[in-house]
């Protein structure tokens, strides 16, 4: 897994659990999804790296 990616990935994560949060405390459902969704695309991707890597050894 590259540094890259793998900072694109942890960056999408914490920008979706921020949004989540903001989200919560504003009280904006719709912001609230759109952070969660975020943030478990960010942690699947991470994991589908670690896969794909997994395997080419």
């Amino acid at each position: 897994m590259s540094v890259g990616q793998t900072v694109r990935n942890k960056t999408q994560e914490f920008k979706g659990w921020f949004t989540e949060v903001l989200g919560r405390a504003t009280r904006n459902r719709k912001l609230e999804r759109h952070g969660k969704v975020e943030r478990v695309s960010g942690n699947l991707r991470q994991a589908g790296e670690k896969a794909r890597h997994a395997f080419r050894r």
